[in-house]
């Protein structure tokens, strides 16, 4: 890799055409969003360090029960506030300002002059990107976003930079409707009409009817559905003793999930992030994410926004609470209407923390969240890193058995964590530590790390 000093080669662009953006040039509410975003996502993500997988969204099959025993109330009450406010929103945010963020590194090197450069920095950007997505999906967590991001960047972002923002959204919701259909419609459809089939066969089965080799294998089918959304005691506790093991061992027995995720998943669920993507590229365009639009757009789409997907989010999850999380009025009610909430939920966020951004109230926090904004990758990878080592890793092994609420109390602890030490490195340093080895792979030079004020 060349370093730092190299020397231009004649008839190159400008060294200021390819490098990445100054600290003057940052735009602050961008840095607040992603610092936000960043942490809310742990609200969801603690489930998938702390529980079996089967886990993530509803906690049905747990050590110690969450819906039921004598921590119930306080642990159906954080599951509400998680899905209510928090569920999707926050990975949708994430992936907006993603999508915002190729906008603004395209145009920015293209308006210094990079021309066809552009491709090239984009390209190693999102390969990279790629290559710490699979180091951290197979030797971290299997949960990575990383790989998601880095591979649909390369196949569908670059050419739709400059697409009209109206084309843009439209894409984008047109992509998250076939998402709903093709990932969540599809589960649900095909688990309704399993049941319909076995609920036929135990009939004629009561009926003192025998019953044929189609029969049987409905009943079966229905079974093994069953079983993968509330697995058995037995599965659950194979599961837990399987990550007390220590590192190497929990590494190659979530390999599977791992390699799955980055195929199957990535192949079925991919509209769920580009969608977002592309409407965050849009609402960059328009002004809406740095705070150039009127105090009346924002506070509209705050109260449409956060109204329509606190009332969607709030109705679903009430419904599957009081049906007791059963299999098929919980996906009806929940999962059918999950892009709609957090769609709404995301653009609703957004707008009042632009709003209070550029208000120059919260001051002191909202400039905390930016730092961990502009070291956005090195939090999401240390986080990753102290929450395997508190589950799973460390000599702690709580996986499975921390009470429900209390994994809340941990997601606290990993905030002040991120806030203090993302406050503290950027006093010295312009770039976070992975940030710094990523520019530097992206540009193929070594860039400078210290402070210009140190």
């Amino acid at each position: 890799m060349p370093t730092a000093g190299a020397k231009e080669h004649p008839g190159s662009p400008s060294i200021n055409a390819t490098r990445p953006v100054a600290q003057n040039e940052r735009i602050n509410s961008l840095d607040v969003l992603r610092g936000f975003s960043l942490l809310g996502i742990l609200l969801m993500n603690i489930t998938s360090f702390a529980l079996p997988e089967w886990d993530y969204m509803f906690p049905l099959v747990t050590v110690k029960p969450v819906f039921s025993g004598p921590h119930a109330q306080i642990n159906t009450i954080a599951w509400f506030l998680r899905w209510v406010l928090a569920e999707g929103k926050m990975r949708a945010m994430f992936s907006m300002l993603f999508g915002a963020g190729v906008v603004l590194m395209t145009n920015r090197a293209e308006e210094r002059g990079a021309g066809v450069r552009t491709a090239d920095i984009f390209t190693r950007r999102n390969m990279w990107l790629t290559i710490f997505g699979i180091l951290h999906c197979y030797l971290i967590w299997q949960g990575d976003i990383l790989y998601f991001y880095g591979i649909i960047a390369l196949l569908f972002l670059f050419p739709c930079r400059h697409l009209r923002p109206k084309t843009l959204i439209w894409a984008g919701v047109l992509i998250l409707l076939f998402n709903t259909f093709l990932f969540e419609g599809s589960s649900y459809f095909g688990a309704a009409g399993k049941k319909k089939s076995a609920d036929l066969a135990l009939a004629a089965s009561a009926g003192h009817k025998p019953l044929n080799e189609e029969q049987l294998a409905a009943i079966s089918a229905w079974k093994s559905e069953q079983e993968e959304y509330r697995p058995t005691e037995k599965e659950l506790y194979a599961d837990i003793a399987k990550m007390q093991k220590g590192y190497w061992p929990t590494v190659f027995y979530r390999g599977a999930s791992a390699f799955s995720m980055e195929t199957s998943f990535l192949y079925l669920a991919f509209g769920d992030v580009l969608g977002m993507m592309l409407i965050g590229m849009a609402l960059y365009r328009i002004g809406f994410l740095s705070g150039k639009l009127s105090s009346r757009v924002y506070l509209l789409s705050a109260l449409i926004g956060l109204g329509s997907a606190w009332f969607v989010g709030f109705a679903g999850g009430w419904h599957a609470w009081k049906s007791g999380f059963d299999q098929i009025e919980t996906m009806r009610a929940q999962m059918l209407t999950f892009d709609i909430s957090r769609l709404g939920g995301s653009i609703g966020m957004v707008a009042v923390i632009v709003l209070l951004v550029r208000r120059g109230v919260f001051r002191w926090p909202l400039n905390k969240l930016g730092s961990v904004g502009q070291m956005a990758l090195s939090n999401y990878l240390l986080t990753s890193i102290c929450m395997k080592f508190i589950f799973v890793w460390g000599p702690l092994h709580w996986y499975g058995y921390m009470e429900y609420y209390k994994l809340y109390y941990v997601v606290g602890g990993m905030w002040l964590i991120n806030l203090v030490w993302s406050s503290i490195w950027l006093r010295f340093f312009r770039f976070g530590p992975v940030e710094w080895l990523w520019r530097s792979l992206t540009y193929w030079k070594l860039q400078p790390m210290r402070s210009e004020s140190t």
